[in-house]
């Protein structure tokens, strides 16, 4: 079993690849790392080294792994921070070679954007560049809630409104979407929720929902362990609300653990039987059919 993972990668800390490849490894999986990026750490530090990759390199990269037969060998392509349009062009580009190339290959776009706290933190090029060319090519979005409206284009309060809107962005590609870091007039205080939406062979919908408790801190780099995790399950096989309640679970834990520690980064490494066995295991309860 193999991803493919193309996203930004620091030496310090937990984001992008840095935070995706080891929980991905974990559960088995062989991971191909691309960079878009490579930095000393991530925005939020005093200072910061590096550089987005030129997009030649990051082009060569792709065309060298193709050269080794990773594109045969994957079941999933992962992209996230892609640091420049010319990238996400690029990448646009790969994918569609390789789902050429290997029908079966499922893609993942977790479209890093922003965030409710920072509105968009990309490039204004970027953007439009991800909805239009990346999740359009994508079997699977995990947007936050802020990248989800963005997304749409509305502004999205409900339950309802989230199935709406995900059935309105499936039927121009994705079958599947996750919304993290839900804020919905209906969720708990004290509570984090996360939701799924996916199409069914049918025609219609299927959605779930997770909830668990919010964990008093926001590092950087949840959403891209979230995908991570996410991505493990599915290729593993599990059916999505199983992956949902893992990935939900997972991440919760490692918070805790973080929480516990007072550590800016996330305290990956030193949670890996929480990756692979929350505990306490927040379900994945059904919330509509249509």
């Amino acid at each position: 079993m193999t991803v493919i993972s193309i996203q930004s990668q620091v030496a310090w800390g937990h984001v992008g690849n840095s935070a995706a490849s080891f929980p991905i490894q974990l559960h088995g999986i062989d991971v191909v790392a691309v960079p878009t990026t490579l930095l000393s750490n991530r925005p939020g530090y005093p200072t910061i080294r590096g550089r987005v990759l030129d997009v030649q390199l990051v082009a060569d990269l792709l065309r060298g792994i193709e050269e080794r037969g990773a594109v045969a060998a994957a079941q999933m392509i992962l992209s996230g921070y892609l640091g420049s349009a010319d990238i996400a062009i690029d990448v646009a580009d790969f994918v569609a070679r390789a789902k050429a190339e290997n029908p079966a290959l499922l893609y993942c776009c977790d479209p890093v954007l922003g965030d409710r706290d920072r509105g968009m933190f990309v490039r204004s090029d970027i953007p439009p560049l991800v909805r239009d060319q990346l999740c359009p090519l994508a079997d699977i979005i995990t947007p936050n809630h802020f990248e989800f409206e963005f997304l749409c284009g509305a502004r999205v309060t409900t339950i309802d409104a989230v199935i709406a809107q995900a059935s309105a962005l499936m039927a121009r590609g994705p079958a599947t979407i996750v919304v993290t870091s839900a804020e919905l007039a209906g969720t708990p205080g004290g509570e984090i929720e996360t939701l799924a939406v996916e199409r069914h062979e049918s025609g219609g919908t299927r959605a779930w929902r997770v909830r668990a408790p919010r964990v008093p801190i926001s590092p950087s780099g949840t959403g891209d362990l979230f995908a991570a995790l996410f991505v493990a399950g599915r290729v593993r096989g599990l059916a999505t609300p199983d992956a949902l309640s893992h990935a939900a679970s997972a991440i919760h834990g490692v918070l805790e653990r973080t929480a516990q520690r007072g550590t800016e980064e996330m305290r990956i490494v030193e949670s890996a039987e929480v990756m692979l066995d929350p505990k306490p295991r927040f379900a994945a309860v059904a919330i509509a059919a249509s």
